[in-house]
């Protein structure tokens, strides 16, 4: 088995704890021990020099085998040549070598394998001790030993590249989750904002207007200016009370987003031209769509679009004549124009540049297109059109 594309061994190479590191060094030490046993007796009769030489060649292997991760070729080539002439680093070697193997890379498996293979025929043929009569059974001892061990190494490396590979995709899977969430938030942040855009700039527009008829004129009678006051007065409540509507999807508990405004429905198209011409706006309008029948949205998505076009309309061009008309049919679509003429002066009316910004945004999302222009007699023209099934 090898590697996946593009992981690499340090990538699930898990970080080892103390109990690890002891567990895995008093494995390799009583493997030691079990190895370099049955000459001790003899060494330590006639060769202590040779014991003293064993013993210390098989500390320095363990001290080595500490770095057996970050040189794991350096640290199991130096463990296999101290195994020619020290039992006692036998099981340092059989460390280094798992440790090697469970990195699953063919291309130093089978050069460690073969010089582990060598060395440890060697070992057992020519070095003092050895039994000589036995070789072929001590050859293919040693072939078992070396393949075991590389075989354990790898079953623990496709192991642990196993769990990384399922923590990985856990943690893509939570990342693209929070991004999902992400985008939600956002996509429900611009739809509030678009809401909030449409529900008060049109109140707050009327207010405006009237505010600044009151500064302009100072030969008004007292009954008109309380008129006047009064519809400031009650435009402004009824901003406040939208406002809160509004808000109400902000909040988290379920019963906070119970005043939520209600969606317009088709025959609210006629009252909002209606409430404007109640504020002194002359318009002229013309419906030949069948709005009784039209669905929900397409009739709150059509509200909407004259909603900022008239506010529009009211903010830039107070004084004009807008002419607005409503026409078509499941087969054709629905169509709305809005046409005034553009103010012979800037207005000192503020805007935020938005208004149309979030109207095309929310066409776009109805499934429908918004074209604006300006006509060669000084004209500016609104265009929306959008499918029946909006």
């Amino acid at each position: 088995m090898t590697n996946v594309v593009g992981v690499r061994p340090e990538d699930y190479q898990p970080a080892l704890t103390r109990w690890g590191h002891l567990w895995r060094f008093g494995l390799a030490l009583v493997l030691s021990v079990l190895s370099s046993a049955p000459a001790t007796a003899e060494r330590l009769a006639h060769a202590r020099w040779w014991l003293a030489g064993d013993i210390a060649i098989g500390c320095v292997c363990f001290v080595v085998v500490r770095w057996r991760r970050r040189y794991p070729v350096a640290v199991a080539t130096f463990t296999t040549l101290a195994g020619l002439v020290s039992a006692a680093a036998s099981g340092a070697s059989a460390l280094a070598m798992v440790s090697l193997a469970t990195r699953r890379r063919w291309r130093e498996i089978v050069p460690q394998a073969l010089l582990a293979f060598v060395c440890g025929a060697v070992a057992q043929t020519y070095f003092p001790g050895a039994d000589s009569s036995h070789a072929l059974i001590n050859t293919g001892a040693m072939a078992a030993i070396v393949g075991l061990m590389i075989a354990w190494g790898m079953y623990i490396g496709s192991r642990r590249e196993l769990l990384a590979s399922w923590q990985a995709r856990a943690q893509s899977a939570e990342d693209e989750q929070a991004a999902k969430v992400q985008q939600a938030r956002t996509a429900e942040r611009a739809r509030i904002a678009r809401e909030m855009h449409d529900v008060l700039a049109h109140r707050i527009s009327t207010v405006h207007m009237y505010a600044g008829a009151l500064a302009y004129r100072e030969d008004l009678p007292t009954a008109q200016v309380r008129e006047t006051a009064t519809v400031i007065q009650e435009t402004s409540h009824l901003a406040l009370t939208e406002l809160r509507e509004v808000l109400g999807v902000l909040r988290e508990g379920p019963g906070d987003a119970t005043p939520e405004r209600p969606q317009a429905s088709p025959a609210d198209i006629d009252g909002l031209v209606d409430d404007n011409r109640a504020t002194g706006m002359h318009i002229e309008y013309a419906c030949s769509a069948d709005l009784s029948h039209a669905p929900a949205a397409l009739a709150r998505t059509t509200y909407r679009c004259l909603q900022e076009a008239l506010t529009n309309a009211r903010k830039h061009a107070p004084s004009a004549t807008v002419h607005v008309r409503i026409r078509g049919a499941q087969a054709s679509g629905m169509e709305l124009e809005v046409v005034n003429a553009l103010p012979l002066a800037p207005t000192p009316v503020p805007g935020s540049g938005l208004g149309l910004v979030g109207l095309a945004e929310r066409v776009e999302l109805a499934g429908g297109r918004q074209t604006t222009r300006i006509t060669s007699d000084d004209r500016f023209v609104l265009t929306v059109w959008l499918p029946w099934q909006a």
